[in-house]
């Protein structure tokens, strides 16, 4: 499994590694990243937890999320991936990505995460994804509704406002029958 790479046209997704520290706290440390979260950026230490709980995920679940290389480049500018997780009493996967702000509204986010959709129905199987987004999020939202999740329910969370969106992978064929131009290799 560690050597699983998805390829688009413009971006390689390769599992996280710990040696990914530095970039990805280059995108947690920004404070424009971070607003959309509603909290305060992270340090070195929070930064090696969250990547370590995501280390994890991925070997428990088989899946989780993928260091995003832009490829002209060779450079991590963001993640993107899918997490397992409880959602209103319901197991769900859930797709969802964070981006360097300076390579926003470039569509990096909507066609990494047209690759991690397709592989998570194609390969994985998974009956359904969700998305959930901070309310007032347009960005995110679009990216949802651009990748085919539609808005399902606004739902309360830990305490905070989220759009659910969803997408189910047996009534979405479009991306089985439309090559993209994804490569997914082992």
């Amino acid at each position: 499994m560690s050597d699983l790479q998805l390829e688009t046209p413009r971006l390689r997704l390769r599992l996280m590694q710990s040696s990914d520290l530095d970039d990805l706290l280059r995108i947690f440390g920004d404070p424009k990243v971070m607003a959309s979260f509603g909290g305060a950026t992270f340090n070195r230490e929070q930064m090696e937890r969250w990547m370590h709980r995501n280390i994890e995920h991925q070997n428990l679940h088989g899946y989780g999320l993928f260091s995003v290389i832009l490829q002209s480049e060779g450079l991590l500018i963001g993640d993107c991936g899918l997490e397992h997780m409880k959602v209103e009493e319901d197991q769900a996967s859930e797709l969802g990505y964070d981006f360097r702000s300076d390579y926003w509204n470039q569509d990096f986010a909507t066609e990494a995460a047209t690759a991690v959709r397709d592989y998570a129905f194609n390969v994985l199987h998974l009956p359904r994804l969700i998305s959930l987004i901070r309310v007032g999020n347009a960005a995110s939202k679009r990216v949802s509704e651009k990748i085919g999740m539609r808005f399902v329910a606004e739902i309360t969370r830990n305490g905070i406002s989220y759009w659910k969106y969803a997408i189910d992978g047996i009534s979405n064929k479009h991306f089985i029958e439309r090559p993209n131009g994804i490569r997914i290799s082992n």
